[in-house]
C-alpha cells in the first residue's frame, strides 16, 4: 500500500493502521529526514506488516515520474494507493512546473501519480485508489479561465477549496472511465472532518488554537480513510466521512457528494485539462473508446 504524505498527520496514522494489520506500506514523502524518523516510529510499534519510505514531491511532476518508474519497477502488485497529502492556504507559491500550489499538489499531482501507476493497479485483483479530501470543497469552484491564479486575485481559502474540489471530480471522473471499461478497480474519497493536524500551521493562530481545542486527534480523523481505503463494501465512486455534528466529528460513514462535484460536464473538462497540463494520460483509451 503506498500513502502520499504518510510521514505526519493523517498519513502517518494511516500507515501505522496498515502495518499494524500486516501491509506491506510504502511511505511516499517529500522530506528524507522525516520520512525516515516516521518509518522508526512506526517499527517501533511492532507491527505485523512492513513499512518503508520513497521519495515523492508531488509539486514536481518530474518527481513524481521518478517515483512511479520506481514503484512500477520493483513491486508486482499495488493493492492500494492513497492520495493523502496536501497543502492547506498557503501563500501564493508555484510548484516546479509553475502550477499554482495548492491545486498543483494536491490535485494535479495526484492526478500524475495515480496515472503513472495505474497500470500497476490494474493488473492487481481487487485494488483500490482513494483520494482524501475536504469539506473545503463545498467553497470550491473550478476557475477554467485561472486553473492557476495568473490574473485573479489570489485567496488562500478560495485556492485550497478549487483544489479539494477537484480531487472530488476527480474521484467521481475516473470511476465513471473505469465503471465504461468495466476495469476491476475501486475508487473511492475520505473527508477527515475538524482534525487537528500541522496542515493549519498556514491557518491564523487563533484558528490553529481551536483546532487544537475541538478537533478530532489524527487516529481518529483517519478511520475515515481507512474505511474508504479498506471496507469492501464501500462500491467504487462512494465518499466517507465523520458522521456527526456536520460532518466534522464522530465515527466514519457515508459522506454527500455536493452537486458541483457531480457536475460531469465539469468533471470531463478538468480531466482533459489535467491530461494537458500534467501529460499524463490514463491507459484506458484502448478499452473504453474515451481519449486521455
Amino acid at each position: 500500500m503506498i500513502i502520499t504524505g504518510g510521514n505526519t498527520g493523517l498519513g502517518f496514522q494511516t500507515a501505522s493502521m496498515f502495518a499494524d494489520k500486516g501491509a506491506d506500506v510504502l511511505i511516499a514523502c517529500r522530506d528524507a529526514a522525516r520520512a525516515a524518523a516516521a518509518v522508526d516510529r512506526i517499527r517501533a510499534r511492532g507491527p505485523r506488516g512492513t513499512v518503508r519510505a520513497g521519495s515523492l514531491d508531488l509539486a514536481d511532476l518530474d518527481s513524481v515520474r521518478a517515483f512511479a518508474h520506481e514503484v512500477l519497477a520493483g513491486q508486482e502488485r499495488l493493492d492500494a494507493l492513497v492520495n493523502n497529502a496536501a497543502v492547506m492556504w498557503t501563500p501564493l507559491a508555484r510548484t516546479k512546473q509553475g502550477f499554482e500550489s495548492q491545486f498543483g499538489t494536491n490535485h494535479l499531482g495526484h492526478f500524475a501519480l495515480t496515472g503513472h501507476l495505474l497500470p500497476l493497479l490494474l493488473r492487481t485483483p481487487g485494488a483500490r485508489v482513494t483520494t482524501v479530501t475536504s469539506l473545503a470543497q463545498t467553497q470550491g469552484r473550478i476557475d477554467f479561465e485561472d486553473l492557476n491564479w495568473r490574473t485573479r486575485p489570489y485567496s488562500t481559502g478560495a485556492a485550497y477549496g478549487q483544489s479539494k474540489l477537484a480531487n472530488m471530480l476527480f474521484v467521481l471522473e475516473l470511476d465513471r472511465r473505469l465503471r465504461a471499461a468495466a476495469l476491476d478497480l475501486t475508487v473511492t474519497a475520505s473527508h477527515p472532518g475538524w482534525t487537528s493536524t500541522e496542515l493549519t500551521r498556514h491557518s491564523p493562530a487563533f484558528l490553529q488554537r481551536v483546532s487544537r481545542w475541538i478537533g478530532m486527534r489524527p487516529d481518529k480523523g483517519a478511520l475515515t480513510t481507512m474505511r474508504a481505503a479498506t471496507d469492501p463494501g464501500a462500491p467504487g465512486g462512494s465518499y466517507w466521512g465523520p458522521r456527526r455534528l456536520f460532518g466534522t466529528k464522530g465515527r466514519p460513514g457515508p459522506a454527500r457528494i455536493i452537486r458541483r462535484a457531480q457536475d460531469t460536464a465539469v468533471a470531463a473538462r478538468l480531466w482533459a485539462e489535467s491530461t494537458r497540463l500534467t501529460g499524463v494520460g490514463f491507459p484506458l483509451a484502448a478499452r473504453t473508446g474515451q481519449t486521455g
